[in-house]
């Protein structure tokens, strides 16, 4: 029999610890050790490790003890690359305590799609979501209202109309409210974007100039950034809204960090930026996700970064 609610959260908890020291040490053996025995402690035990590492790609590999050497050399970790990874300050350190909220995330969302996947979404009124890569929806339906929160990532909506019941999507801080319309939102580095494709959509957002609510229409585009409490608007061209279904981001006087973060969802592992400068520039473009790598080169490069690929797990940008 499962454990209760509580016993269950209590071993959620244990094996996020487990996870994250063995992410921030994967090499030690006490560490290897202290996860076999918890795993052998019960058949539950063992099952909610296997969903916490199922979440977050983590492999049973590291149930098993390896050389240093062979693991050094399976990673990449090589002298230098450690030299390099030395330089970059709290931001790649940081990954164990980034791995925490992933994990309370992906238990609220009611879908989640990985890295590069691109994924359609019956809504239980009919309507249709479609989630970017590393993207995460929860679903809260109720008699009068239909709201989507976007946990994180990007997710275009296509809505069956009902006046009855508004559709109203949030994402960090920011309402869009639509009838019958088709639009697309996204969350990446604090900024919020919202697109409309057609229709009409209300956005509003209770901390900006957004308060009072502004109405797009058909290619209207803005966007919040929630640590600043700017905001940006413009116009696009028809077709462009939600792109990124089609491979494609287009940016118009967007933040290097926004689009990093966006453009990263296609790339394996973590990408770090490791100085706030670069983030803080903004580039206008068309960038093609049939290679992200070199798409995010084409971000980074005129705002004086480069991209480096330390490992499989870690793309760096630092300054040129």
């Amino acid at each position: 029999m499962g454990a209760d609610g509580a016993e269950h959260g209590r071993l959620v908890d244990e094996a996020i610890d487990l996870v994250i020291r063995l992410q921030n040490d994967p090499e030690n053996p006490i560490t290897v050790e202290m996860v076999r025995q918890w795993c052998s402690r019960s058949r539950e035990h063992e099952r909610v490790w296997q969903h916490i590492t199922k979440i977050h790609g983590a492999s049973g590999k590291i149930l098993t003890e390896q050389r240093k050497s062979e693991r050094r050399e399976k990673l990449g970790l090589t002298r230098r690359n450690l030299m390099i990874a030395g330089t970059l300050g709290i931001g790649a350190a940081a990954s164990g305590s980034l791995l925490y909220p992933r994990v309370m995330r992906d238990f609220r969302a009611d879908y989640i799609t990985g890295t590069g996947e691109i994924r359609s979404v019956s809504l239980p009124d009919g309507s249709v979501a479609t989630l970017g890569p590393d993207s995460a929806i929860a679903l809260q339906y109720g008699e009068d209202a239909r709201q989507i929160d976007l946990l994180d990532g990007m997710s275009f909506f296509d809505v069956t109309k009902d006046p009855e019941k508004p559709f109203r999507v949030m994402a960090g801080g920011v309402v869009a409210t639509a009838l019958g319309t088709a639009f697309d939102v996204s969350s990446d580095a604090d900024i919020v974007m919202v697109g409309v494709d057609h229709g009409l959509v209300e956005v509003r957002a209770s901390t900006s100039i957004l308060a009072g609510g502004e109405k797009l229409g058909e290619n209207d585009w803005v966007s919040f950034d929630a640590s600043s409490g700017d905001v940006d608007r413009g116009k696009h061209e028809p077709g462009q809204v939600g792109a990124w279904r089609e491979r494609l981001v287009i940016a118009e006087r967007e933040t290097v960090s926004a689009l990093v973060a966006r453009i990263g969802r296609w790339i394996p592992g973590k990408v770090v930026l490791a100085d706030p400068y670069i983030g803080s520039m903004r580039v206008s473009g068309i960038f093609d996700l049939s290679d992200p790598q070199r798409a995010l080169e084409a971000v980074v490069h005129p705002a004086g970064g480069r991209v480096h690929r330390m490992a499989s797990f870690l793309t760096v940008i630092s300054p040129l």
